[in-house]
């Protein structure tokens, strides 16, 4: 054990310095630890759910790119693998299905994937639990993870499928998942795993039951390395297109992968830019305190300085407090991060699914972690060690020059006779400290624009929700059809039980260029009467689709890069495969997806062929629910059936739960902040006017009186910080708005009165535990040793 006697002098200084300022110094340290454990939660989680994604690609050969076909003989598979840059090229058989599972009312919809018949290939299956089919299983299928979970299915239960026309019984031999569908999402919506769901299926059964034995309508393939992913898409294109093809892409535009890299990018901003404004606004209280600290012992380091201690002491004993201050919360706050982390990894492990996901800290997040807690310190302390190390012995050991006091604006406007003096007492004391007091207003302006921060994210929630699918979609069930039907089919439609509406729609696969840049999507075809789905504009009025041009979401805009009244070259993907040119008639703001609207029989005309229907949305009666989605299972044509209600469902199972774990996080941890800033202030101007409140009481002032003068100093600050933090606040949330925006959904700005109202209660309550520590204080205050002190 060492010795008391063998400890430094300036360290014993320290030692006392940091006991006495407990208080203070357990305020920071928690500030510290809140930065760290969010940077350890946010960077951990990205690191884990990073590190997943790469090793679940590279050992089932998740491949590089895609190409559906309507048709296309096996053999030219052989022709595919010829082609310069690719490495690997698997033929495969892809159907959509309407499916019947037991115990859900409505129907769903799987899509069936045929399995390589001597195992391997591309895209493998990783099998969770039962058995692979057997080449004797004609209607044997592997299910995946999500959909049998969302169902209760397990190996040996069975589920109806409607394939080519024909109702089947599929035996599920085994449960499994793979990296093409880390997401199950179908199109561009979000994941339901109760209603889609992926089946493995043997390609000779599969083929046999879409008539298809010797044809494929899938390729996947994976690059040469060093090879070009855009030339290989253009000879794939060059290739497939006498069969169909809907036009090859990558994996940044496969629907599961770029949804899972959509949260990896928000991920890696929300590890950057909350634990910034966290340890700076630690390194603000450091600042704060070490400037009282030096300002108090002038004397005692004028007297060091006379006995021999060099400025680089002086300046590292000042820099060792801020240090032993911030690594007391940086170390419990690792431990709090990973903690938190490893909840987080389990969220993600809902949601993506991996063979594992489990909670990676690295010794580099650990590292960066650390030296972000000592830099925040580092630039805390610099200005008060610069200012102690500035200090001569002799000018440091002489009081410092009373202040100059002047009649404040108050008195000059002579407002004074309508102030009580406890008031006047109060702004007499801020505007004396005008720096200092600024500097407190803007911590606890940073304090209120966290929480607004966190809250915004369910404002933005209610504002998609509201605008996407109660403003924008009024149908309640979209039918989508495994073929482009007659437009007659909304009267088959129209005679189907509890059908109060029809409204069909045409999806045109398209490839969109502008200049250099390109875009593969669906433009939609709607009908000009319509109110079951409308484009609004910044109004949120319905708008009328042009005869000519059209009408596309502000994001696909910016992405093509292109502007209203320019014209846009469309290149269809089906049928004649026209490549035309229109006119971008408007650009409009939707928070979900890059979609684009035409009037259905210009879009028709455009690609010169009649007008068809992909599917219909349709209004219903809630009272025949039943009895439709009864008779939808049995339609041949439906491909996939969708409720509104239930893609709500998914869309706040999906991102909300997300965002509710890491807005609480960040409240509690901002409010930590409040607490820290409007404690580390009280204590120091408890600090600094110790003798000023004790020569009050001494001339009989009450406890309550003094107290007074001193909390309403604080209450003061926290009020004039409140506008403040509410337009930081704002300006934060305007920064996470655009940084987390990404192609899938877009998070609107929109903050209501209730988040202004909850994040200033909040920090109001902060101040008022933290008024209620500094009233504790004051009555335990003893007046005899703070008059006898020379500080």
């Amino acid at each position: 054990m060492v010795s008391w006697s063998r400890i430094a002098a300036l360290d014993r200084k320290l030692l006392r310095d940091l006991w006495r300022m407990r208080g203070q110094v357990v305020a920071i340290a928690m500030v510290a630890m809140c930065g760290v454990a969010t940077l350890v939660t946010m960077r951990g989680a990205h690191e884990s759910l990073l590190h997943a994604q790469a090793a679940y690609y590279e050992r089932y050969r998740f491949a590089d790119v895609f190409c559906i076909v309507k048709g296309a003989p096996i053999g030219i598979i052989e022709r595919v693998r010829s082609l310069p840059g690719v490495a690997q090229a698997d033929a495969r058989v892809v159907h959509d299905a309407s499916l019947d599972v037991p115990g859900l009312e409505e129907p769903a919809s799987g899509r069936l994937v045929s399995l390589p018949r001597h195992g391997g290939g591309l895209n493998r299956v990783h099998l969770r639990s039962g058995r692979m089919p057997l080449t004797t299983d004609a209607h044997g299928v592997l299910v995946s993870e999500a959909f049998s979970a969302a169902n209760g299915l397990k190996p040996g239960d069975s589920i109806g499928a409607i394939i080519n026309g024909r109702k089947e019984r599929l035996l599920i031999t085994g449960i499994a998942i793979s990296p093409e569908y880390v997401n199950e999402i179908k199109g561009n919506s979000f994941p339901d795993n109760r209603r889609f769901g992926v089946l493995w299926m043997n390609d000779e059964a599969l083929a046999a039951a879409l008539g298809m034995r010797d044809a494929i309508n899938d390729i996947t393939l994976t690059l040469a390395p060093g090879a070009s992913e855009k030339r290989v898409i253009e000879l794939l294109d060059r290739l497939l297109a006498p069969y169909g093809s809907l036009g090859a892409y990558g994996r940044d535009e496969q629907i599961s992968h770029n949804f899972l890299a959509n949260e990896l990018a928000q991920s890696r901003v929300s590890a950057i830019v909350i634990p910034t404004i966290f340890l700076g606004v630690s390194a603000f209280l450091i600042h704060n305190v070490l400037q009282r600290l030096t300002a108090l012992q002038r004397a005692q380091i004028g007297l060091m300085r006379s006995f021999g201690y060099g400025r680089a002491a002086i300046g590292a004993h000042v820099l060792k407090f801020a240090l032993f201050t911030v690594i007391a919360g940086a170390v419990p706050g690792i431990g709090v991060g990973a903690w938190l982390g490893g909840g987080l990894a389990r969220l993600y492990a809902r949601f993506y699914h991996f063979p594992s996901l489990a909670f990676r800290l690295s010794a580099f997040t650990v590292a960066l972690a650390l030296l972000s807690a000592v830099a925040s310190a580092a630039i805390g302390a610099w200005l008060a060690a610069r200012a102690a190390m500035a200090l001569a012995p002799a000018e440091a050991m002489r009081p410092e020059a009373p202040a100059r006091f002047r009649p404040g604006p108050m008195e000059r406007l002579g407002l004074q006779r309508f102030m009580p003096l406890s008031l006047r007492m109060v702004l007499r004391n801020l505007e004396r400290n005008a720096m200092k007091s600024l500097m407190s207003i803007v911590g606890l302006a940073c304090a209120l624009a966290l929480v607004i921060a966190g809250q915004f994210t369910f404002d933005a929630l209610n504002e998609i929700i509201r605008i996407q699918f109660q403003l924008a979609q009024r149908d309640d069930v979209t039918v989508s059809f495994n073929e482009a039907r007659d437009i007659s089919v909304a009267h088959d439609l129209a005679a189907l039980p509890g059908v109060l509406r029809v409204e069909p729609f045409r999806n045109a696969a398209v490839r969109m260029r502008y200049r250099h840049h390109s875009k593969k999507t669906v433009v939609f075809g709607l009908p000009q009467q319509r109110q079951l789905r409308t484009v609004l504009d910044e109004q949120e009025r319905p708008i009328a689709l042009p005869a000519k041009g059209i009408v596309m979401t502000r994001k696909l805009a910016e992405t093509l890069g292109i502007g209203t009244g320019e014209a846009l070259t469309l290149e269809f993907l089906q049928g004649q495969r026209r490549i035309v040119a229109v006119p971008v008639a408007r650009i409009v703001d939707e928070p979900i997806g890059m979609f684009s609207y035409m009037d259905a029989a210009a879009l028709a005309e455009l690609a010169s062929e009649p007008v068809t229907a992909d599917g219909a949305y349709l209004a219903i009666d809630a009272r025949e629910a039943g009895r439709l989605y009864r008779a939808l299972k049995g339609v041949p044509a439906a491909a996939a059936v969708n409720l509104r209600v239930a893609t709500l469902q998914s869309f706040l199972s999906t991102v909300a739960q997300n965002m509710r774990m890491n807005t609480m996080v960040l409240v509690v941890f901002a409010c930590v902040i409040a607490l820290g800033v409007v404690y580390n202030a009280m204590r120091i101007a408890l600090s600094e006017g110790a003798i000023e409140l004790a020569s009050l009481r001494i001339l009989g002032f009450t406890t309550a009186e003094v107290a007074t003068m001193l909390l309403g100093q604080q209450a003061v600050l926290v009020l004039a910080a409140l506008p403040l933090g509410c337009l930081l606040g704002y300006g934060l949330a305007a920064l996470l708005s655009l940084l987390l925006s990404q192609d899938l959904f877009r998070i609107p700005l929109v903050i209501s009165s209730r988040t202004f109202g909850l994040s200033i209660g909040a920090v109001l309550l902060s101040a008022l535990i933290a008024g209620a520590m500094a009233w504790r204080r004051l009555r335990r205050l003893d007046l005899i040793a703070v008059l006898k002190t020379r500080e």
